[in-house]
Formats: structure tokens, sequence, C-alpha cells
């Protein structure tokens, strides 16, 4: 089925307010969660809230929580999200860090204990609309782990997502959202739920062996998801481990820590008029996407694009037709509103 996006954001809105969120917050969550299936991640929209609320009932995840500050000084800021909802602390960490780098010219803000924050894609495109580089790593200490190292076959990594941005005068930022491993694990909820297959050389079985079936990684005992480009992206995962978990202080990948997922995050922003004339790096950014995109195409046809405008295509698309949800997904959110009491009429 198809929804129109703003019903969709405003019936999640109204699910977690129902479950105890502040207005403010419910709505935080309603547009990230419907950002995320506008631009093409659905493994991180709607299909988030059935899980989100039984974590919020379990006490897994904790609404109306705002930043606790560890440490700070002028650039610097160590903070802890009290595990709340991660599209509320996300937003409240990097805006913080866009206050500090804008004044400064740079800023890490590196925050432990938060809910899970999203679509990693969503804090630098911030970021970038207030004129700012940044580049955020992601860990999960421990109900996320998911990914077998190199050479192993047992889950020891978390998916270990990282973003980048880049303002861009003349269109779109520039916005790199990617995982250390093949495949996104809320993919992977997607294609279980549509009863369809992953692509070859994402997953393998208990016993290391290839499968593009989802049912086995979530099978007892389970799968694990491989690293990018072999030890190349095994590599970039133990470093966002250091960076996101050990560095920040919410942990490392960690058994110890399964029975709640809290993920950490090290962002770097940069004020780009601290280290030039801002126009001068603005018509660099835009000649050097031109001499990129000049280049003969692959095929007749083709298309050469900056990251993040798959994304940009996706989100024009889906605003005029419609959000498509899976039959198994729209059920996941009926039964939620159904036991929260929350009218599915409208939508």
């Amino acid at each position: 089925m198809k929804i129109q996006h703003e019903r969709l954001k405003r019936l999640t809105s109204d699910i977690f307010a129902a479950a105890g969120c502040n207005q403010q917050e419910a709505d935080r969550i309603g547009h990230y969660l419907t950002e995320a299936n506008l631009v093409g991640h659905d493994s991180h929209g709607v299909i988030r809230i059935s899980y989100y609320i039984e974590w919020l009932r379990a006490g897994k995840v904790l609404p109306n929580q705002t930043l606790q500050i560890v440490f700070e000084n002028d650039a610097i800021a160590v903070v802890d999200g009290q595990y709340g909802f991660g599209q509320s602390i996300g937003e409240q960490a990097t805006k913080l860090g866009i206050d500090k780098c804008a004044q400064h010219g740079v800023a890490v803000i590196a925050l432990r204990n938060t809910g899970h924050l999203g679509r990693i894609g969503d804090w630098p495109a911030l970021a970038a609309a207030a004129g700012k580089l940044s580049v955020h790593f992601v860990n999960t200490s421990g109900a996320g782990i998911l990914v077998a190292p190199f050479g192993g076959i047992n889950r020891r990594l978390s998916a270990n997502p990282m973003a980048a941005g880049v303002p861009v005068k003349r269109g779109a930022p520039m916005i790199l959202d990617m995982s250390c491993c093949t495949i996104a694990e809320g993919k992977l909820k997607v294609a279980f739920n549509k009863g369809v297959d992953v692509p070859e050389g994402c997953i393998i079985d208990s016993k290391g062996e290839p499968t593009t079936d989802p049912k086995v990684f979530y099978g007892t005992p389970p799968g694990a998801i491989l690293s990018i480009a072999g030890h190349k992206g095994y590599g970039l995962g133990i470093i966002t481990e250091i960076l996101a978990g050990a560095l920040s202080g919410g942990g490392a990948s960690n058994p110890k820590n399964a029975n709640r997922l809290a993920n950490g995050m090290l962002s770097i922003y940069l004020d780009p008029k601290f280290f030039q004339d801002d126009q001068t790096f603005a018509a660099e950014v835009d000649r050097f996407i031109e001499w990129v995109k000049s280049s003969e195409k692959a095929q007749p046809g083709g298309e050469i694009l900056m990251p993040g405008e798959i994304e940009e295509k996706t989100k024009a698309r889906r605003l005029r037709d419609g959000i498509e949800l899976d039959d198994n997904t729209w059920k996941a959110i009926t039964d939620t509103c159904h036991s929260l009491k929350v009218s599915v009429e409208k939508v």
C-alpha cells in the first residue's frame, strides 16, 4: 500500500505521543522516521515503530530525555543521551556541534548511551543546512552485535554506520551515508517482511556458509553480516568501534551490554569560512562536481551521481507518489496503533 508522507508522519507522531513522548519529541520521531522512508532508506523508517514501542515499554529506551554534559570546553563536548530516543538526542547533539563549530571553526561531539539514532545521514544533512561540513561515526555497544570479523564467522561487531556531509551552494548537499558492513540490519528486516532474498555476498549462516535468505540470518543459531570490501571494511569497522564506542565512553561492541540497544556517535564539524573564504570553497566544490560529472558515461544514457543524489531523486518521487509499505510492516504499525488506542482511519 502507498501512504502520503504527511499522513504517515502525523500517524507516527500520534503513536509516540500516545506512548508517553511529549509532543515535541513525538514530532521529531515522526519527522525523522518518515524522512528515512522518503529518501528510500526504508530500513530506518516506520518499520522501526513497533520495535521502538517495544523498547519503550520494556524501559530500554526512555522518553523525553535531554543531553547530559559529561565534559565540555570551547570545541569539545562529551555528552550522555540518557537512553533517550535517538531522533531527539541525535538532533540535540548535532545542534550542539553546529553551535560550537560556528563559534570556533571546529567541534567534536562524543555522544554515548543514546537510543537508536535512525538514519545517520540525517545528522550531516542538518549540519550541511547550517553551512557546516561534518563526519559521523556510530557504533552499537551491545544488542546490535551483527557483523562477523574478517576471517571469522561469529557476530563480533555492530553494523558501524558512518556518514558525512558537505554543503553545496548550487544544489542539495553531498551526503554520504554508509555502513561498514554489506547490508544494514534494517534492510534484512525489510526483506524478511517482504519474504524476499537479499543480494549475494551480504550474509552467512551460522556455519559461515553464504546465504541470501534473511530467515537464516534470524535463525537459531543466527547468521552474521559480512564487512564491505573484505578486510578494508572490517578495518574501518574496527576504527569506528573505537571512535564511537571506546572514545565516547559508551563502550565498543560487548555482549555484556546485550540487554538493550545503545548507540555511540563521534561527530566532527568544520566551518569552511575558518579555513578560507567560504565563497572560494563553495566555488571549488561546484567546479569539482562539474569535473567529476563530465566523465564519459559507462552506459548510454547513464548518470554520474554525487553522494546523496539518489536519495534526493527518491524523495521527489515519493513526495509525489506516496510511500509504499509492505503488508507486514503496515500490520505491525496498525497493531501498535490498536494497542495504544491510536486511530488509523484518517490514514
